[in-house]
């Protein structure tokens, strides 16, 4: 499966916990678009099958219009094959943006599925990570949504954000449930050195909940959707029955993927990682300028591979084919890895299904380690 990620570095305003790369100045808008245009045309070739998933990404996706859309996906179209007929379209949202007329305009463009940056229903946390949109849009934006006639809805939630005590997380698990959407990606709040909370968290003016806190909601989160009919088939990722996310699936099942935009990423599936330069000024200068891509090329090593291969697997509920590392790597996992294996399996952290190795429940809290601990 071969997807195309489209990276859209504007936003209204920072969020303070956001490291990713954006520009709140619209001023570059055109310049940008016009050299993702470009570069759509310069890696025409990247691919030999057929597109199955397109994913606008950011930044905030939704504060183009539905014509700058329509322009990025109608090169798409010009330079790739893309399987119309099966197609995943996924716009990231943010509530603020998503009007009933927007809704019908992206519906007849043929965005399939929306990401709706919620990440929260109360007020006072909305307000602390500078969020664009207020709580009653949170819960109006997902029914406008419905109304629309999307039906592949994914929202996003924070939790581990410090407070006396799980009240709040609750009620906001409680409210998402609520609104009945099929898949819900959530991720513990993470303090980066370059965002105002990073820089608040080291002058004491904000001090980030303790990791027994954040574990306890995640738990939490775990055991609530699953007894909701959800499956927890990615760490991070809850799903109804149908509803996997097949653009973020093929990411962790290294399938090939091409990134447009800057900081966007690619991957050829085997042994190439591409990373484009992560300043809007220096990507358009290069593309419109001197018609070429500003950008980084990484050769993966056998090494790279293997560990790649392991920390992106065991977050996944299909896990990590022990057959998969031997036949592609001439690596054993068992063999090499006995002794680590072993305390895992003491710990209750692993479960084997045949050659495929999974986390246990409790492995899920510890995934990260784990794969460290199995990295060669």
């Amino acid at each position: 499966m071969s997807g195309i990620y489209l990276h859209i570095p504007f936003c209204k305003q920072a969020c303070h916990y956001c490291d990713f790369h954006f520009s709140t100045s619209l001023k570059t808008k055109d310049l940008v678009i016009e050299s993702m245009l470009k570069e759509i045309e310069m890696q025409k070739d990247f691919f030999s099958e057929k597109i199955k998933t397109i994913y606008f990404g950011g930044g905030t996706p939704s504060i183009l219009s539905t014509h700058e859309l329509e322009k990025l996906l109608d090169g798409i179209h010009k330079n790739f094959q893309v399987d119309a007929a099966d197609l995943e379209l996924t716009l990231e949202a943010n509530p603020d943006d998503l009007t009933a007329s927007k809704l019908k305009e992206l519906s007849l463009l043929g965005v399939n599925r929306l990401s709706i940056g919620l990440q929260s229903f109360h007020e006072p946390h909305l307000r602390l990570m500078n969020r664009a949109h207020n709580a009653q849009e949170s819960k109006e934006c997902v029914k406008l949504a419905q109304d629309a006639g999307f039906s592949n809805l994914t929202i996003d939630l924070i939790y581990g954000i410090p407070a006396p005590d799980h009240s709040i997380w609750e009620n906001d698990l409680s409210t998402a449930l609520e609104l009945n959407v099929p898949h819900i990606s959530s991720y513990c709040l993470t303090v980066e050195q370059k965002t105002a909370l990073g820089n608040w968290a080291k002058t004491g003016k904000f001090k980030p909940a303790e990791d027994e806190f954040a574990a306890e909601q995640f738990e939490y989160l775990v055991q609530t959707l699953k007894e909701k009919g959800y499956e927890q088939y990615e760490i991070s990722n809850f799903a109804k029955e149908g509803y996997y996310s097949k653009h973020n699936s093929s990411y962790w099942q290294g399938k090939p993927y091409l990134g447009i935009g800057p900081g966007a990423h690619s991957f050829d599936g085997k042994k190439l990682r591409q990373y484009n330069v992560s300043n809007n000024p220096k990507y358009y200068k290069s593309i419109l300028e001197h018609q070429k891509l500003d950008c980084e090329v990484e050769h993966l090593t056998r090494e790279d591979g293997i560990n790649e291969y392991l920390l992106t697997t065991l977050r996944t509920s299909w896990g990590c084919d022990i057959m998969h590392l031997k036949n592609i790597y001439q690596f054993d996992l068992k063999k090499e890895k006995e002794l680590e294996l072993e305390k895992m399996n003491q710990s209750g952290w692993l479960v084997w299904k045949g050659n495929k190795l999974i986390l246990s429940e409790s492995g899920k809290l510890f995934a990260d380690q784990i794969a460290s601990d199995l990295f060669l």
